[in-house]
């Protein structure tokens, strides 16, 4: 089969224009989640091969990173790095440098990159072996998190392939870390990879010096995905889905009051966010209203440190990182998560605030003291024990905490806070005069696990 033909095979847009421009794994339009059902199991080295060819092998450096430049390819765990800058960061540094696949996945309610690695582990690793390569690094690392077993078992099997066929350039190993909250942050992996706690660190770019202070390209799942299909297919054929600002498919997690909450779906396509919902919506709960968002509905992007939104002003806009940029709106790790109408949107954002706090590595006031003080206000509006001037006191006490902290942990809980005060600020009046309302006590929408156990 051809490159050509491999391409047009994984891409699927010679399908019909009926079709839906996103879809799950096995979905024809598909790229990274292309191929098999995911009922079907992990996919096999054999089958991976079969279905995509070999990855160029011998691709030197500087190709590499001007194939991903050309590319626009960005970082996927959140932040949106470009990729080509990071790896060139890594080689410029000089010296032997480590590749992480970064797999600690530890946003509660997202399943993207769970998704990814049960269904096509080998795409992951094939990413991770083109970095090494180009990097001239002496091993890959693949972060996993406590909480995570079933990933685990897909990719030690898909090694132990890997291996017997000596398949990769370096060896590959996996570590086990804590499954907390902000232990998958770059700097906290680095730092548990050391034998350190797994908190978050200020310091240099782990790129430039990381694991014992050796350059270390941590990447994600997704993105080790992606570099792994842009090096089968070029550039031209990652940039021909996605947006100009925000080229190749994306993976979405849909969650909270939808019929399928964890549902995971490939967006290649400008797919307006109203579409993503309708297809994942519970119809007369207060979500979707005839064909479009019902009124007082609301949607959370970007993770639990990211930011609330009025469902029906970003009804039309397109799931694309750039195009929620300009409107201030992150995309983040992909979650898009649903609020019914019939929701208490404070006491959603009050709980999510006392997970963050009590994740919080506690390495600094605006974690350790800041966010415990703001989740108990949020928890009190959301109850019936606030006052006018409580809420002003705790925008003043967001003032005191952004920008102020060990890591972006705090800055992302307050943001989540002032979205949820502007989306809701009807809710907090009737809060204010009432007290607590029939929404705060419907079944919660967004999972929050137990507080994790440790940093080791």
């Amino acid at each position: 089969m051809t490159v050509a033909a491999m391409a047009g095979r994984v891409s699927g847009r010679a399908s019909s224009p009926a079709d839906p421009t996103f879809g799950g794994v096995g979905h024809p339009h598909a790229r990274l989640l292309a191929g098999p059902s995911e009922a079907d199991g992990a996919e096999t080295l054999d089958a991976h091969l079969e279905r995509l060819g070999a990855v160029p092998v011998h691709r030197r450096a500087g190709e590499l990173i001007e194939v991903l430049r050309l590319s626009g390819l960005e970082g996927r765990g959140g932040a949106g790095f470009p990729v080509a800058d990071k790896v060139a960061a890594a080689i410029g540094a000089g010296g032997p440098c480590t590749v992480v696949v970064n797999a600690s996945e530890s946003e509660p309610a997202s399943r993207k990159d769970r998704t990814l690695l049960r269904a096509r582990p080998h795409l992951v690793l094939d990413g991770a072996a083109l970095l090494a390569e180009a990097t001239e690094s002496s091993d890959v690392v693949v972060q996993t998190h406590r909480g995570d077993s079933e990933s685990r078992a897909v990719l030690r099997a898909a090694i132990a392939e890997r291996e017997h066929s000596g398949w990769d350039p370096v060896p590959v190993r996996l570590s086990v870390g804590p499954d907390r909250f902000v232990a998958g942050e770059s700097s906290a992996v680095v730092a548990f990879l050391e034998g350190r706690p797994a908190r978050p660190r200020p310091g240099p770019p782990a790129a430039v010096s990381g694991v014992h202070g050796r350059p270390t390209l941590v990447q994600n799942v997704e993105t080790l995905a992606h570099v792994a299909l842009i090096a089968r297919f070029g550039p031209d054929w990652f940039r021909s889905a996605g947006g100009p600002g925000s080229p190749g498919s994306v993976l979405v997690t849909v969650a909270g009051d939808v019929a399928r909450p964890g549902a995971v779906l490939e967006v290649w396509d400008p797919t307006p966010l109203g579409r993503i919902v309708t297809s994942c919506a519970l119809p007369g709960d207060g979500t979707i209203d005839g064909s479009g968002p019902a009124t007082g509905a609301a949607v959370l992007l970007g993770g639990y440190g990211g930011a609330w939104a009025p469902l029906a002003d970003v009804w039309a806009l397109p799931v694309d990182r750039e195009a929620l940029r300009r409107v201030g709106l992150p995309l983040g790790c992909g979650l898009v998560g649903v609020l019914s109408a019939h929701a208490c949107g404070l006491r959603e954002t009050a709980r999510l605030l006392g997970y963050l706090a009590a994740e919080s590595a506690g390495q600094c006031g605006p974690c350790a003291l800041g966010l415990p003080e703001l989740a108990d206000r949020v928890r009190a509006l959301a109850g019936s024990s606030s006052s006018r001037a409580a809420v002003r006191r705790m925008l003043q006490r967001t003032d005191a905490i952004v920008g102020r902290g060990a890591c972006a942990h705090p800055d992302g809980a307050v943001h989540l806070l002032e979205s949820a005060l502007e989306v809701f600020a009807d809710d907090v009046h009737r809060h204010l005069r009432r007290g607590s309302c029939a929404g705060a006590r419907r079944p919660a929408a967004f999972p929050v696990p137990e507080p994790g156990q440790g940093w080791r």
